[in-house]
């Protein structure tokens, strides 16, 4: 059994200007002289948290944490300008450039992994090891999956009709559209009420309860800033082509690859996680029968370390 790090706090702390009108937060942890490894959060439009930091052995890697644009502590928080998934990999190598890194573990679940997919195949020669929790494809099909009445809906029928119910629309593609123009709308009471059914919906899948709001109405604004984020590339297919990710397997390094997927995960079955095994030879995959979407749960976390000390034994 493996348990998460203790806690650690950065040893530095720093705004990276990208351009666009977007300020990243980025921190570093761990072993300043370390094995450089990137930390790449979900959602999109989440960011990281102080537990990102404690799947890795600090005596070892050098953890490099970045909220991404419109995320989390980056400025604006859930700013959608000049917001595209090719902008987000081109920040990851001005991140890398400006804190001397060679080459770097990319470390991501979800959506995360999605973006250390396009980032490794544009950079094979930036990646020393992938390690991807949950991989989401962003194929049609898994956006049928999650906003269609024939996918998951299937599993929580009431949770379905209540972000069905919120805009008024059931045929997927005008959904997410109708989410996505109320949760940037001007509107503010329209725009709470669907950046909550949105929310709720994906903490369903993910096995979350669902947001409370504070008396301040902080908790509001953070979950509004990454509906924002999240169903203006929703809405843009993630700013992929389709099945991109699967026909580009070939470009990806040729480096350590593990894949690590819960057979219970509900928001990125494990369908996708068997294909881009299948189309990445020498890859490694480790089905986990009792886990599901959350990077925390035990069986998970178990996995997670587990690869992460792997990795230790291995050549930058």
């Amino acid at each position: 059994m493996h348990a998460l790090y203790p806690p650690i706090e950065p040893f530095r702390v720093r705004d990276l200007a990208v351009g666009g009108g977007h300020l990243l937060y980025v921190e570093e942890c761990g072993r300043a002289d370390g094995r450089p490894l990137l930390v790449l959060h979900g959602g999109p439009g989440s960011g990281c948290s102080p537990d990102h930091r404690r799947f890795f052995d600090p005596e070892h890697y050098r953890i490099i944490l970045v909220d991404q644009r419109g995320s989390g502590r980056s400025v604006p928080r859930g700013g959608l300008v000049a917001n595209r998934t090719s902008e987000l990999v081109a920040d990851l190598e001005q991140l890398r450039r400006t804190l001397g890194v060679d080459r770097w573990v990319l470390f991501g679940g979800s959506w995360g992994a999605t973006l250390a997919l396009v980032y490794a195949q544009n950079h094979p020669e930036r990646v020393s090891a992938l390690l991807l929790r949950s991989p989401f494809l962003a194929r049609r099909v898994d956006l049928e999956w999650r906003f269609g009445d024939s996918g998951a809906a299937r599993f929580f029928p009431e949770d379905w009709r209540d972000l069905s119910d919120c805009v008024g629309e059931t045929q997927w593609e005008r959904l997410i559209e109708r989410y996505q123009e109320w949760v940037s709308g001007e509107d503010p009471g329209r725009s709470s009420a669907a950046a909550r059914a949105w929310t709720n919906w994906g903490a369903r899948l993910a096995g979350l309860a669902s947001p409370e709001s504070d008396e301040s109405g902080g908790l509001d604004a953070e979950i509004l800033a990454r509906a924002q984020v999240e169903t203006h590339f929703a809405l843009q297919r993630y700013f992929l082509a389709e099945n991109e990710l699967l026909m580009r397997a070939g470009e990806l390094p040729d480096c350590p690859s593990i894949l690590v997927q819960g057979q219970r995960d509900l928001a990125c079955p494990p369908e996708g996680a068997w294909s881009l095994h299948r189309a990445m030879p020498g890859s490694r995959l480790r089905l986990l029968p009792e886990a599901g979407h959350l990077a925390w749960e035990a069986g998970v976390v178990d996995a997670l370390v587990d690869e992460t000390d792997r990795l230790r034994g291995l050549p930058d």
